[in-house]
């Protein structure tokens, strides 16, 4: 990009239709190309609920994509309630038969469907990345079933996040802080896609950030390279003596605080929460994905994929990006308003 260039940001595509009324957008993402009757399918639910909807097929790297965009007339939905309540009757009537095909479906609404994200939120455990990153820890204290089995449960929902922390963080007591964490740096594995979904924002001049319940002198070398601008995470307290007191220091980073982290950080780039993409998979990311314009649940638990707007099943972060509309800038943002399969 030339000096003193507009970054091109996260645009969707296709536009949105000129004209009055809410903004609608239903994306369609697989990580091979869309069937055919998939698409027909979807086009003509969308032409009978909003005719005169635009379509686009896209590439965001190698994800292939299928937008639809709409403007939903204020005498068919006169408020934002409304908007959304039938952006939920297309989502649950177009995501079953393409969750079969492995493809996956996000509708949006508002600012979001019109404008794209302009700000993008992970957590780390298991989303960002692979593991958890406690678990890691606690395999160099030989504690590594005791810890994922209170995991398991926090993150389905069944122990309070707090406590679970607690309990977790008691097992790792006595452990060379500088060497265990050095390892478990080293150790932890980005998600697939993850580093592509940050550096495309990141490129486009759209901030990125992770909020997590994990540590944060693990998550912090991690993201760095990613352009992440707000982290927030726990923090272990070290002894004297160098090692784990099986303690953390300062706030606790669970549910309520990762929606106010997204409610600050939304405030200082400027921005609505409703213009926040955010992804995660256990019951603490619920408060977080409840609050955005589209809250993604990623490889999720099962009260995540029961209540997030939509959920990425085919194990790529960036497909989160995805279905936000944004493609590569080389995708066709024009086309005729109905795909039709060869």
């Amino acid at each position: 990009m030339t000096a003193g260039a507009r970054s091109p940001g996260l645009v969707p595509t296709p536009p949105v239709p000129a004209g009055s009324g809410r903004a609608l957008r239903a994306t369609l993402v697989g990580v091979r190309p869309l069937p055919d009757a998939l698409a027909a399918s979807v086009a003509d639910a969308v032409a009978a609920r909003f005719p005169g909807a635009a379509s686009a097929p896209g590439r965001l790297g190698d994800l292939h994509t299928l937008g639809f965009a709409a403007r939903v007339p204020d005498d068919v939905a006169p408020t934002a309630d409304d908007v959304a309540r039938a952006a939920r009757d297309l989502r649950d009537e177009i995501r079953p038969p393409a969750l079969a095909l492995g493809v996956d479906v996000a509708v949006t609404t508002g600012d979001m469907a019109e404008l794209g994200p302009g700000l993008i939120l992970t957590d780390v455990d298991s989303t960002l990345l692979q593991d958890e990153v406690i678990e890691v820890v606690a395999a160099h204290a030989g504690v590594e079933a005791e810890v994922a089995a209170i995991t398991a449960r926090a993150m389905d929902g069944e122990l309070d996040f707090h406590a679970s922390l607690r309990e977790r963080v008691a097992l790792l007591a006595g452990l060379d802080a500088e060497t265990v964490l050095a390892e478990a740096t080293a150790a932890v594995r980005l998600s697939p896609g993850a580093r592509e979904m940050f550096l495309t924002a990141r490129d486009r001049g759209v901030p990125t950030g992770v909020v997590s319940g994990g540590f944060i002198e693990i998550v912090g070398p991690i993201t760095e390279p990613l352009g992440v601008r707000f982290a927030a995470a726990n923090r272990l307290e070290v002894g004297e003596d160098g090692r784990l007191t099986g303690r953390t220091v300062g706030e606790v980073i669970g549910r309520d605080q990762k929606a106010e982290r997204t409610r600050a950080w939304s405030a200082e780039v400027g921005i609505g929460v409703d213009r926040v993409l955010a992804a995660g998979d256990g019951a603490n990311d619920l408060a977080m994905l409840d609050l955005v314009g589209l809250g993604v649940g990623y490889e999720a638990k099962q009260i995540v994929r029961e209540q997030a707007d939509a959920i990425v099943s085919t194990g790529r972060l960036d497909v989160a990006l995805a279905l936000t509309g944004v493609t590569d800038l080389s995708s066709p943002r024009t086309t005729d308003a109905r795909p039709r399969p060869a």
